[in-house]
């Protein structure tokens, strides 16, 4: 793999971890709501962002939250079956999880790079 390889896969993990952070971070701010709501509709804990940003089992970990986001998308973002404003909304929200899902699996086919925790770990 080039190093230019290397350092498009940095920034697809970079940028693909930014929402899973920034999402805990909000979540973890407003814990005792998030807890209630996540209990309720079965979300488990979001792990997802740290382990992209420093490329630590990004292959497993990208498979995993490609599937999670299937039916999370389907369940949460029903946008077919609202109208005016909320639909529109929840259309957004599906189809960026359908971008994010597009890069998890380019994650998950090509793994972290040589600029990872993973790249490392396989050097041992």
């Amino acid at each position: 793999m080039s190093s230019s390889n290397d350092v498009v896969l940095v920034a697809c993990r970079i940028l693909m971890s930014a929402i899973f952070i920034f999402a805990g971070i909000n979540k973890i701010s407003a814990f005792s709501g998030t807890v209630g709501y996540a209990a309720s509709m079965h979300v488990p804990a979001p792990w997802a962002g740290l382990r992209f940003s420093v490329g630590f089992q990004t292959r497993i970990a990208a498979w995993i939250v490609f599937l999670y986001m299937i039916p999370i998308s389907y369940f949460f973002h029903t946008f077919w079956a609202l109208e005016g404003a909320a639909r529109t909304n929840n259309q957004i929200h599906f189809m960026k999880n359908v971008a994010i899902m597009g890069g998890l699996l380019i994650l998950a086919a090509n793994g972290a790079g040589r600029a990872s925790v993973d790249a490392r770990v396989s050097k041992k």
